[in-house]
């Protein structure tokens, strides 16, 4: 199936860091973006942030200033670098393509204790 490969979390305190990749199942940015999103239990899948080809990015309120996405120099791994994370950053991490999306992957595991 074809779907991307995210990586990176785990179980952090409060104040602590993490740095999520992603690996997509084929050629990123075909749309020309690509994004992060979260679902934390019992609550819906949101957008974290968002990157462009161009380097353009953006993000949720609650994360700006604390996370920062990015992507290496080939594009076909993108980042999330999230500091100074607080329990309300604990979720399931996925990314995808906003605009053209492949299946949803088994994302990845952020845990924040107090």
């Amino acid at each position: 199936q074809v779907q991307p490969v995210e990586s990176g979390g785990g179980l952090v305190q409060t104040g602590g860091s993490l740095r999520l990749s992603c690996e997509g199942p084929g050629r990123m940015f075909s749309s020309g973006e690509m994004a992060w999103y979260r679902q934390a239990p019992g609550k819906s899948r949101e957008l974290v942030a968002g990157i462009t080809s161009a380097g353009n990015t953006k993000y949720k309120a609650s994360v700006k200033g604390r996370f920062t996405v990015s992507t290496n120099n080939d594009k076909n791994t993108m980042y999330l670098q999230m500091n100074s994370l607080t329990p309300e950053d604990t979720a399931v991490y996925y990314c995808n393509d906003p605009k053209d999306p492949w299946n949803w992957g088994q994302g990845t595991q952020v845990t924040v204790s107090s």
